[in-house]
């Protein structure tokens, strides 16, 4: 598999990821024995490691972009990503792990006091103000790789704005319904896998035989993933 279809499966893979994480996730009153029986099971270990895995394969996925695109903000946007995945995944990690073995205990022994440990990770100083950080880092990289992908002309114009969208509520969406949460991972779900068909069919075309079209945009798609110059004027949009 070639740089460009990888690139498209770490955005496809990721943004499915997403959408498990918000629709595999047990909800429940997370004050309650309910919710301490929540955290303690499976599948709130398999959704918060699903978004974990999320988050450093669409930072993989900017650093594809940046190999097969170029463009000026796109290294800087995949060292921004990077940057904010690496202050993210110890909150999501401590999610995942820590917070079952609280929900376990807490469910073993019946007391519903032990669920008051929850917020006292959740919202020290040091853990919240981190997280904050790697998850607004995150918002950035990908909004500046979906300028990038704007401005370059190899790629579908606004393919990266779901994506980009998506990251940027990742703060707000805590706060939201399970409804809206799931809605969430729908979003992120469908800018990954647009960004990897974007990614997909233009591969094809630049490695289709010589004098084989498919459509307008042959040209433009096949210099930028071939790196043999600029995207043309008359590039997909």
């Amino acid at each position: 598999m070639n740089r460009a279809r990888l690139t498209a499966s770490a955005f496809a893979a990721g943004g499915v990821l997403f959408l498990l994480y918000q629709a595999a996730r047990p909800y429940a009153d997370e004050t309650t024995l309910e919710g301490a029986a929540a955290m303690a099971s499976p599948s709130w270990t398999a959704a918060h490691l699903a978004a974990s895995i999320g988050f450093v394969l669409v930072s993989l996925g900017i650093l594809g972009l940046y190999l097969l695109l170029g463009g000026r903000r796109l290294l800087p946007a995949a060292v921004v990503a990077w940057l904010g995945a690496g202050l993210t995944l110890p909150y999501y990690g401590a999610e995942t792990f820590g917070l079952r073995v609280i929900g376990a205990r807490a469910v073993r022994d019946r007391d519903v006091t032990l669920i008051e440990l929850v917020d006292q990770f959740r919202f020290a100083p040091a853990a919240v103000t981190v997280f904050a950080a790697g998850l607004a880092l995150l918002a950035v990289g990908v909004v500046m790789a979906a300028v990038e992908i704007r401005r370059s002309g190899a790629l579908r114009r606004w393919s990266g704005l779901p994506l980009a969208v998506g990251f940027a509520l990742f703060i707000p969406q805590f706060y939201g319904s399970p409804a809206v949460r799931i809605a969430h991972g729908a979003l992120l779900a469908v800018g990954g896998l647009w960004l990897a068909y974007e990614l997909w069919r233009a591969d094809g075309r630049a490695t289709a035989p010589a004098g084989t079209t498919t459509g307008t945009t042959t040209g433009t798609a096949a210099e930028a993933l071939t790196g043999a110059g600029t995207a043309a004027v008359g590039a997909a949009r």
